[in-house]
């Protein structure tokens, strides 16, 4: 990803109008070290055309839109799911939505606050009424939540003894990782 941004970067290519203006060959090609580069480029230019046609290629425009009904919107577009949708609110539009991801799924289940069949918008929602509505207290609980699952909660070879929320983790779950 780095490779590709740092190609899009050299190409002066990171803006919504500049996307919207490159070949999708040439867009293609610029992020192909990303993998899946092909559905990558189709997604890119899906979004742009989205913000062109509902915003005029205004990102401002588009963050000045309540926080549900932008969500709403986003869900609309090609290759926008949950995740993607609430990276792009939290982080690039500063809305206060929590973020799910796998780090975040995984540690909720170790911990037995979640169980494997909890959907996104239930852990979701379960994040959004139990800390107070705020985008930069979600953007560092979510990086602490990475932070730990890279270093402690890995899927394979946890270090569950070095991690710092040991003591929260149940006995049998401990035992069995």
């Amino acid at each position: 990803m780095e490779t590709a941004l740092r190609n899009l970067r050299r190409e002066r290519l990171l803006t919504p109008g500049a996307i919207a203006a490159v070949s999708f060959a040439r867009l293609a090609q610029l992020i192909r070290s990303s993998g899946y580069f092909r559905q990558k480029a189709k997604k890119l230019k899906c979004f742009v055309g989205f913000l062109q046609k509902e915003y005029g290629g205004s990102l401002n425009r588009m963050f000045r839109t309540p926080t549900a009904a932008l969500r709403e919107k986003l869900l609309t577009v090609h290759g926008i799911g949950p995740e993607t949708a609430d990276s792009i609110l939290l982080y690039a539009g500063k809305h206060p939505v929590f973020v799910v991801d796998a780090y975040t799924r995984r540690l909720l289940e170790r911990h037995n606050v979640i169980g494997p069949m909890q959907t996104y918008e239930e852990i979701r929602e379960l994040f959004e009424r139990s800390i107070p509505r705020d985008a930069s207290l979600y953007n560092e609980f979510h990086a602490l939540i990475v932070r730990a699952g890279k270093e402690y909660c890995r899927p394979r070879n946890p270090r569950c003894s070095e991690c710092p929320l040991h003591s929260f983790l149940p006995q049998a779950t401990q035992a069995s990782l």
